[in-house]
């Protein structure tokens, strides 16, 4: 029955993964990662009821993992335990952008422009289109951050249409020399990190930028940068 029990919810969990599959993905794989773990503890409830204890131990404690529940530690992953609320910070000329360390959510705020103050989310198509136009025209590291930001926000965006907005946009230049202080806020780190703490931060932040999550070479590109500008601080 517990093995009945298994198939059917991750074929479940299939279904719902294909229903929406035009869904955001970010927004996705959370639920996803959510409905998984109700699964596994309804099943590790089940298990203990039937006297499974050494199994439904380790399958509560993963699907604590899954719902974010601190402080349960789960065997082979240590300590699920973290502080919540951490962001990365990437600006440009216009643009802020922040990156939800616990969501993996993407969103930002115009610094300049016609648009200052606005959050990028309160913006209709129409308007990121226009900022979008003044970002190619005078901060193109604006631009690629937009970039990033709507395909997150409209995952079905054309390629071509994307490779038009590169075609008009100005030569591409180096973002000048990092500060400390940009690097921490990238990896979401505060000051006087360790060698250790930096390189768990751009682990964790490179998988959240990989493009299967609608991440962004450009992004990736920063976080990499301010990596070696920190580690540079240990040499």
């Amino acid at each position: 029955m517990s093995l009945i029990a298994g198939v059917a919810t991750l074929i479940l969990i299939w279904w719902l993964a294909k229903s929406f599959a035009g869904a955001n993905p970010t927004r996705l794989a959370s639920a996803t990662r959510k409905m998984g773990g109700v699964a596994a503890l309804g099943a590790a409830g089940l298990l203990a009821f039937r006297g499974r204890i050494d199994i439904a131990i380790p399958l509560g404690g993963f699907g604590a993992w899954l719902l974010g529940i601190q402080g349960i530690p789960l065997p082979g992953f240590g300590s699920t335990t973290k502080t919540p609320g951490g962001t990365s910070r990437v600006r440009s000329a216009m643009l802020e952008m922040v990156l939800d360390h616990d969501t993996g959510a993407l969103g930002g705020r115009v610094l300049a422009g016609p648009l200052e103050g606005r959050s990028l989310d309160s913006l209709g198509e129409p308007e990121l289109a226009q900022l979008a136009a003044t970002c190619r025209r005078s901060d193109p590291d604006g631009l690629r951050l937009l970039e990033a930001y709507l395909d997150r926000r409209f995952p079905g965006r054309s390629k071509a249409a994307e490779a038009d907005a590169d075609a008009g946009a100005p030569p591409r230049r180096d973002s000048g020399a990092m500060t400390e202080q940009e690097a921490y806020e990238i990896l979401g780190l505060q000051p006087g990190a360790t060698e250790e703490q930096v390189r768990g931060a751009h682990r964790a932040l490179m998988k959240k930028l990989h493009p299967d999550q609608g991440g962004s070479t450009y992004l990736a590109t920063r976080v990499n940068q301010a990596k070696d500008v920190l580690l540079n601080r240990h040499r």
